[in-house]
């Protein structure tokens, strides 16, 4: 992968306008499950058909959802400026990858993929998983789970993305808290390497002094626009 000269982070707020449930928000997923029981290995370990029914659920919910425009901006954004765009995600859905992005990190998996415990293959997977899926990689029976990884987990593709932060002239997290680690550390990182930091919410929160500019308001609004500052050379 190239070294891209703008990083983007994710987080739930982009997909949101999309009907995508967020977590933290007062009605968000975490307001409605207990994360320990479904979002953990200890939850999978006591109880692994409940979890496994909380992300088919999920996944079935996917497929009555669509692109918005924050996620068609970023994809245009990124044909503009090939090889010089990377989306770092910590969103599970494929929405990205729907409206076109290919440079994408998931960082916190995939919806669409299962892992086998037996092992290691991760697969795509659109269907629900249960006792009796069969890995397509080698065969054994019961011994998926999702691709997504939980609360205690090391994130995917680190060493990757602190690469591309090092390098970086910009980098603009949408959407996302900055309560989770370590994702709520790339700005230091892309501040360490003398890069704009933007941060896109619909509220800036506490992190918002650690970023040289906030951009407030839906992202359907404030991403397309940002994208177009960007192309017009006035990032």
């Amino acid at each position: 992968m190239p070294r891209p000269k703008i990083v983007i982070l994710t987080g739930a707020g982009i997909s949101a306008e999309s009907g995508v449930a967020t977590f933290r928000d007062p009605d968000g997923v975490w307001a409605k499950f207990d994360l320990e029981e479904v979002a953990t290995p200890q939850g999978f370990a006591r109880n692994p058909a409940k979890v496994q029914d909380f992300y088919n659920m999920r996944r079935r919910q996917m497929g009555g959802v669509e692109p918005n425009a924050a996620h068609e901006a970023l994809a245009w954004l990124e044909r503009e400026l090939a090889g010089d765009v990377l989306v770092v995600t910590q969103n599970i859905d494929d929405l990205h990858e729907r409206a076109g992005s290919r440079q994408l990190i998931h960082m916190h998996g995939e919806l669409g993929r299962a892992l086998c415990l037996a092992c290691g293959q991760s697969s795509p997977w659109q269907d629900d998983i249960t006792a009796n899926s069969k890995c397509m990689a080698c065969g054994m029976t019961g011994q998926l789970r999702p691709d997504v990884v939980w609360f205690g987990e090391m994130p995917y593709r680190m060493e990757e993305i602190s690469e591309a932060l090092a390098g970086c002239d910009l980098f603009a997290a949408i959407g996302t808290s900055g309560s989770v680690y370590p994702a709520a550390g790339f700005v230091e990182e892309a501040r360490a390497a003398r890069a704009l930091t933007v941060e896109l919410n619909l509220k800036c929160a506490g992190w918002a002094s650690r970023f040289d500019e906030q951009l407030e308001g839906p992202a359907t609004q404030v991403v397309p626009a940002f994208v177009e500052r960007i192309l017009s050379g006035k990032g």
